[in-house]
C-alpha cells in the first residue's frame, strides 16, 4: 500500500532514480510507503480490500511536501527524498492502513519518504544524495493504492482507495 507520486513529480523521480543506476527504477512506481511489500493469501484480498476502502472512506485529503534528500545509511541503504510537509497525514493513514487484516510487526519504525537509490554502490548513493538536495515538488493527496508484484517483477496498482469515498 502506498501513496502514489503524481506527475510530473513521479515519472521525474523515477527517471532520476534509473540515471543512479537502479536497476529497479522502472519496475517500482514512485511513491510513499504505508506497509512495505506483503505476501498475501488470494483468499485474503477481498478482505483486505474493504478494510482499505473503509480507511479511506474517512479520510480527508492532504498535503505533501517534498523536500531536499535524506538517507537511512549505514542501517539501510537508502536515499531519499524527504517528507518535509504532511508527515502527519502519513504518519495516520499508515497507522489505519496497518491494522485489522494487516496487522503486522514492522522491522523499521515508519517513517515517510521517496526512494530514489536504493542498495547501489557508495558513489551512485552519494550522486543521489547530492543532486536532489535542493528538489522540492508539492501535491495534494486524495487517496491511495493497493499495488501488486506481477510475474515480470513490476509493481502496479491494483487498486485505488480515494478519501471520501464511502
Amino acid at each position: 500500500m502506498a501513496i502514489p507520486i503524481p506527475e510530473p513529480f513521479g515519472g521525474d523521480l523515477q527517471r532520476r532514480r534509473a540515471s543512479f543506476g537502479d536497476p529497479l527504477a522502472l519496475a517500482i512506481p514512485t511513491h510513499i510507503t504505508l506497509l512495505p511489500p506483503t505476501e498475501m493469501d488470494i483468499r485474503s484480498i477481498p478482505a483486505v480490500e474493504e478494510h482499505l476502502r473503509a480507511v479511506a472512506a474517512t479520510e480527508e485529503p492532504f498535503r505533501i511536501l517534498l523536500r531536499g534528500t535524506g538517507t537511512f545509511r549505514p542501517v539501510s541503504p537508502v536515499v531519499f527524498v524527504a517528507v518535509a510537509d504532511g508527515i502527519a497525514g502519513c504518519e495516520r493513514l499508515q497507522r489505519r492502513v496497518q491494522s485489522g487484516p494487516l496487522d503486522r510487526e514492522l522491522l523499521f519504525p515508519y517513517h515517510p519518504h521517496v526512494t530514489v537509490a536504493h542498495h547501489l554502490p557508495e558513489e551512485a548513493m552519494d550522486r543521489a544524495f547530492k543532486e536532489l538536495t535542493g528538489y522540492e515538488a508539492a501535491f495534494g493527496v486524495r487517496g491511495f493504492a493497493l499495488y501488486e508484484h506481477g510475474d515480470d517483477a513490476v509493481w502496479r496498482p491494483r487498486r485505488e482507495f480515494a478519501f471520501g469515498a464511502g
